[in-house]
């Protein structure tokens, strides 16, 4: 897929309680809202885990990521159905072969609130 300025990715995901059980694993994070059910029975998915949505884009893509910056709006709970928005800012072939790519995005629940924006920008070989 070659991108382009402009061009608006979304996608979605569903956070489980094993998702947040192997993100405790891999990260170490295990702070007591991630590992004990609030009165629904959910877990606070760590944010971290859900800052990998925006990410997507740049695996998908080869992006190298040089910059990336959060802004954790809200908290995301396991069985959260949670839409990612990533618009592509810039998209510029450079001189050394590379191209140069900033994206901005942002991450809405199911209720349709806001829980994380922000922006990256990389290369791709």
């Amino acid at each position: 897929m070659t991108l382009k300025v402009g061009d608006l990715i979304t996608f979605e995901r569903s956070f489980t309680l094993r998702d947040v059980e192997l993100f405790i694993e891999i990260s170490g994070d295990e702070g007591i809202h991630h590992i004990t059910p609030d009165e629904q029975g959910r877990l606070v998915v760590q944010g971290l885990l859900t800052a990998t949505l925006p990410t997507k884009v740049g695996g998908d893509n080869n992006v190298l990521a040089r910059n990336m910056n959060f802004e954790f709006l809200r908290p995301v709970f396991t069985g959260d159905t949670i839409i990612c928005e990533v618009k592509i800012e810039k998209y510029e072939r450079q001189e050394n072969n590379r191209t140069a790519i900033i994206a901005s995005f942002f991450c809405g629940n199911q209720n349709g609130k806001e829980v994380l924006k922000g922006n990256f920008s990389g290369v791709i070989l």
